[in-house]
């Protein structure tokens, strides 16, 4: 399966008053591990970032007056999700932005469901971790993910942290259909108007060498046991 972990960076909170994106940030996964195959960009949002969202990200205005229009990135992001499961931290709220910059750039894009769907790991957190913090930090540090070098919020650093904090939440192999609120932290009503987010469940088997190892390590623990050791008896009980 193809995954594209992605995060955004915007002017402010609000999307229905104006606010736009100024990066966008996605990394490749796939069979849950980065490809090295990543898309980043800054852009000229066309307005003035608020000043809680630059002191957020460290992103100035001046920062952003040569860097491109979204409708100029369009085609290659688009291109770059296609066919993927995005895997979003608060989605209503990312989504919301996107959709919102492809109305902009021409009827023609549709909105995200048209080109991929939605893992939202917000939701997913609230559903593992039930009355715990379940912000992209509180995840990291939760999850034992190094995010030392996160001083300030970036659409790239984002999605690489992200990344690894999917990877721990999910190496159970969880199979859950999750589905955000409208009060997801940072997200509004309208985001949520826009967004599909579907999730099947992931299905892991052991390949014929992960297979081999294995009994090859329970032949070690069963000779040093002196018998059949007590893994051998559960797995034993288990198949029969």
């Amino acid at each position: 399966m193809r995954q594209v972990v992605l995060d955004t960076e915007t002017t402010g909170l609000e999307v229905q008053l104006g606010h736009r994106l100024v990066e966008i940030g996605a990394v490749e996964m796939v069979g849950r591990r980065p490809t090295g195959n990543n898309f980043h960009t800054y852009l000229n949002p066309e307005r003035a970032i608020d000043e809680e969202a630059s002191k957020v990200t460290g992103i100035k205005d001046e920062d952003l007056v040569d860097k491109p229009l979204f409708r100029e990135k369009v085609e290659e992001f688009l291109n770059f999700i296609r066919g993927a499961e995005l895997i979003i931290h608060n989605a209503a709220f990312d989504v919301g932005f996107l959709n919102a910059e492809l109305r902009r750039a021409g009827s023609q894009y549709g909105q995200i469901a048209d080109h991929a769907t939605v893992l939202d790991t917000l939701a997913m957190a609230r559903t593992m971790y039930p009355g715990q913090r379940n912000s992209l930090d509180a995840l990291c540090k939760r999850l034992g993910v190094d995010n030392t070098h996160r001083d300030l919020h970036g659409g790239l650093l984002d999605a690489q942290l992200l990344a690894d904090v999917y990877v721990a939440m999910t190496s159970g192999q969880v199979g859950l259909d999750f589905v955000f609120d409208a009060n997801a932290e940072n997200g509004s009503k309208a985001a949520f108007d826009d967004i599909v987010i579907t999730r099947r469940p992931i299905v892991l088997r052991a390949t014929d060498e992960e297979e081999s190892l294995h009994t090859r390590r329970l032949d070690a623990l069963d000779k040093a046991a002196g018998g059949q050791s007590i893994w051998r008896k559960l797995e034993s009980d288990t198949v029969h």
